[in-house]
C-alpha cells in the first residue's frame, strides 16, 4: 500500500473540501474533513472501480449515507479521475452544477445514490448487496464468478438515529449480507452539540445484535482500516460494521465541535486550518503534488482489472450461451418468456387487488427478473409468486419473493437499492394508507428517476371493520402531488392488468397502483380502444353523446359507483369516465382532454379521497369525495355512514 499517496490524498481531500465549501459560502466541511482517509484508502486501494466505466457492472459501490458530507464523495470522485472537473468542484452547490448540495444520482459520474436524508443510504445499501447476491446466484458457475463485488456506506450518527437504518439493517443481519460493509463515522457530534444530549446506544452491541460482526479502529490509521476491510471480507455469513473513531471538522480551529458541521470555515479558518494541516495558507483549491499521478497509475491498474473481468465475462458467455442471452434479457429489461395476459369479461366480480396478484404472476413470469415481496402482507397484497424459486433468505439466493417483514420504510429503499444496482426489477406492497410510512423514500426514488414498483391495497373506506386508521382518504392526494410519481387507481381487472402493464414500461420514475379489498364487477367499455386510449390517463367508459348532460369523473372503485348512479337518473345523458391516472390525463392537449370529458352541461367528480386536486373540474357542490377521516364497520355500513353510496351519488346527479 502507498501510504504516503493515501495521505496526500486525504490531505487535498481535506484542501478541496474547505476551499469549495468557503467558495460557496455553503457546506458541511466537518465530515470532509474528518473522514478525508477513509475516502482515500477506498478508492485508491480498496475498492473494485474502473473511473474511465463508473457503470461496469462488477464494480464495487459506494453510497455515501451521510450525504450531507457532499464534498467528500465529489473530491475524491475528481481526484480517482471521474468526469468531475476542478471547474465542478469550484461551482460546488450553485445552480447547474453536477457537484449539488447533496449527492444525486445521474448527475454526477461516480456517485452510486441519491443520499442525504439521513439513514435513507444505509437502507439503500443493503438492496445493493441484495441484488448483488440474487445475480450471483443466478450467474455464477463452478468455473466463473462474473458477479462478485461489495458494497460499501459510510454512515453517522444521524444515519443510525434514523428509524429506517434500524429497519433495514435489522433485514440485513436476518439475511446475512456478507458483502455489505458500512463505516460508522463516530465523532458523537451532530447539530445541536454533542450526540450524548439524545443518542447513548451502544451501537456495537445494538448491531451484534442484528447479526452483524462489528469492528473497532481509528479514521485516522489507514493501514488499520485496510486490515479491517479484510477481516470484513473474510466473514462471509455477516455484514460488518467497522466503527471508526474520527473528529469531526479535523484540522479546522473549531475542530471536535458542532460548529463545524454544517458552516464554511470562513476565509481566516480555512486558513488557520490550513496551517494546521500543512497546507499552502494562501493557496486555494491545492492539490498535494503526485496525487494525480498516483491515481493516474491506479486508473491503469482498474483498466487491467475490467479487462481481465471481460476476459472471465466472455469465457463464461462462450461456456453458457443460455445463461448469457437470459443475462442480456436481465440488464436490458427484456421479455424471458411469452406469456398470456389474464383475461375477463364483463359481468366477472373480483377485487382488483386480486386482478392484481393475477397480473403480478403474468408480469413474473414473462420477466423474470422481476423480484419483490410486502411488508408482511403477502396473504392480503396478494404478492404470492406461484413461480418464484423460493422465498429469498442465505440458504436460497435464488429466491424471488423478498419478506420484507413489517418495515414499510426499508422496503422502499431495498428496493431502490436493488434497482439502482442494475439486472433486477424491484416490487413492493402494503396496505396504501402506510405509503405514509415510506413516503420519505419514494420521494427520494422519484426525484432519483429510479422505476421503483409499489402495490398499494386496501386502498379506500371499503377496509370497513379496520376503521379510519386503515382508511386513506388524503392518500391519493399526497402521492399525485410527488414530482415523477406516477399514480394509477384502475377500475376493474382489465385495467389492473393494463395498469400492470403502465408500471412494467417505466423507465425512469416509480410507479404507485391502488387496488381494492372489495370486489368490483368487470364493466363494458364504449371505448373499444381503450387500452390505447386509457395509457393517456383517462378514457370514455359509458358514452352519454358528445354533449351528454352530465359527466362524471371517476376514479377506481367509483367508476362502478357511477355506472350505477346513472342507471338510477332516468332522462339524463351521463357520460362515465374513468380516470386511470389524472396526473397524466392533465399533461395531454387540452383537445384530447375535452374529447374525454366531452361537453356537458355539467361534470361530477367521484372519488373516495379528498377533493384536493379536483377543484378545476367542477364546482364544490359536485365533487363527491370525501374529505375527513372514515369510520369502522362493514364497508357497506360505513359507506352507507358517509353518504357515500351510489344512491347518494344519483342524487347528486339528479340536482
Amino acid at each position: 500500500m502507498n501510504t504516503k499517496a493515501i495521505e496526500a490524498t486525504a490531505l487535498s481531500i481535506r484542501s478541496l473540501s474547505m476551499d469549495a465549501i468557503q467558495k460557496a459560502n455553503s457546506g458541511h466541511p466537518g465530515l470532509p474533513l474528518g473522514a478525508a482517509e477513509l475516502a482515500a484508502v477506498l478508492y485508491g486501494e480498496i475498492m473494485k472501480h474502473n473511473p474511465a466505466d463508473s457503470k461496469w457492472v462488477d464494480r464495487d459501490r459506494f453510497v455515501l449515507s451521510a450525504g450531507h458530507g457532499s464534498m467528500l464523495l465529489y473530491s475524491i470522485l475528481h481526484l480517482a479521475g471521474y468526469k468531475i472537473s476542478m471547474d465542478d468542484i469550484k461551482n460546488f452547490r450553485q445552480v447547474g452544477s453536477i457537484c449539488a448540495g447533496h449527492p444525486e444520482v445521474g448527475l454526477t459520474d461516480g456517485v452510486e445514490a441519491t443520499s442525504g436524508p439521513l439513514g435513507q443510504g444505509i437502507a439503500l445499501s443493503v438492496g445493493m448487496a441484495i441484488a448483488e447476491s440474487m445475480l450471483a446466484a443466478r450467474f455464477n458457475t463452478p468455473a466463473h464468478k462474473i458477479v462478485d463485488h461489495y458494497t460499501y456506506t459510510l454512515v453517522g450518527e444521524g444515519c443510525l438515529e434514523e428509524g429506517v437504518s434500524s429497519e433495514a439493517c435489522s433485514l440485513a443481519g436476518t439475511l446475512k449480507l456478507g458483502k455489505l460493509i458500512a463505516f460508522y463515522d463516530e465523532n458523537k457530534i451532530s447539530i445541536d452539540g454533542c450526540t450524548d444530549i439524545t443518542f447513548t446506544d451502544d451501537i456495537e452491541k445494538r448491531y451484534l445484535s442484528y447479526g452483524w460482526q462489528v469492528l473497532r479502529g481509528s479514521m485516522y490509521n489507514i493501514g488499520e482500516i485496510a486490515d479491517l476491510v479484510r477481516i470484513a471480507k473474510a466473514e462471509e455469513n455477516k455484514p460488518t460494521l467497522i466503527i471508526l473513531k474520527s473528529v469531526i471538522g479535523k484540522g479546522a480551529p473549531k475542530e471536535g465541535t458542532a460548529d463545524v458541521h454544517g458552516a464554511p470555515l470562513g476565509a481566516e479558518g480555512c486558513a488557520e486550518a490550513k496551517r494546521n494541516l500543512g497546507l499552502p495558507e494562501n493557496e486555494q483549491f491545492y492539490v498535494v503534488p503526485g496525487v494525480y499521478e498516483y491515481f493516474e497509475e491506479k486508473r491503469k491498474e482498474a483498466a487491467a482489472a475490467e479487462a481481465e473481468w471481460k476476459a472471465e465475462f466472455d469465457a463464461w458467455a462462450k461456456e453458457n450461451p443460455e445463461l448469457a442471452k437470459k443475462w442480456d434479457a436481465y440488464w436490458n429489461a427484456q421479455q424471458t418468456a411469452e406469456v398470456a395476459a389474464p383475461s375477463y369479461k364483463a359481468g366477472d366480480k373480483l377485487a382488483t387487488r386480486d386482478a392484481s396478484g393475477k397480473s403480478l404472476n403474468c408480469m413474473a413470469d414473462r420477466y423474470e427478473w422481476l423480484v419483490g415481496g410486502s411488508a408482511d402482507l403477502q396473504g392480503p397484497n396478494k404478492t404470492k409468486l406461484k413461480n418464484d424459486d423460493g422465498t429469498y433468505s442465505a440458504q436460497n439466493r435464488k429466491g424471488r419473493t423478498i419478506e420484507y417483514g413489517i418495515r414499510e420504510f426499508a422496503m422502499s429503499q431495498v428496493m431502490s437499492g436493488i434497482n439502482l444496482h442494475g439486472g433486477l426489477r424491484a416490487f413492493g406492497a402494503t396496505f396504501l394508507v402506510f405509503s405514509d410510512y415510506l413516503r420519505g423514500s419514494l420521494r427520494v426514488a422519484a426525484l432519483s428517476n429510479i422505476p421503483n414498483i409499489y402495490i398499494f391495497t386496501h386502498d379506500s373506506i371499503y377496509v370497513g371493520e379496520d376503521g379510519p386508521t386503515h382508511q386513506p382518504t388524503e392518500t391519493y392526494a399526497a402521492l399525485r402531488c410527488i414530482p415523477n410519481v406516477q399514480f394509477l387507481r384502475p377500475g376493474d381487472a382489465e385495467e389492473s392488468q393494463l395498469a400492470w402493464e403502465m408500471a412494467m414500461e417505466s423507465k425512469d420514475h416509480p410507479v404507485a397502483m391502488a387496488f381494492t379489498r372489495q370486489a368490483i364487477t368487470v364493466y363494458e367499455k364504449a371505448d373499444k380502444d381503450w387500452r390505447n386510449t386509457a395509457r393517456k390517463g383517462a378514457y370514455v367508459v359509458q358514452d352519454g353523446g358528445s354533449s351528454p348532460d352530465i359527466t362524471v369523473v371517476a376514479t377506481g372503485s367509483e367508476v362502478e359507483m357511477s355506472l350505477n348512479a346513472a342507471k338510477l337518473v332516468p332522462g339524463k345523458s351521463i357520460r362515465v369516465v374513468s380516470v386511470i391516472d389524472k396526473n397524466l390525463f392533465e399533461s395531454q392537449s387540452e383537445d384530447f382532454q375535452k374529447s374525454i370529458i366531452g361537453n356537458p352541461k355539467r361534470v361530477v367528480v367521484a372519488e373516495a379521497g379528498s377533493r384536493m386536486g379536483w377543484e378545476g373540474y367542477a364546482k364544490k357542490a359536485d365533487l363527491f369525495t370525501i374529505d375527513r377521516f372514515g369510520e369502522s364497520g362493514p364497508a357497506a355500513k360505513v359507506a352507507e355512514d358517509l353518504g357515500f353510496t351510489s344512491e347518494k351519488l344519483a342524487e347528486l346527479l339528479k340536482k
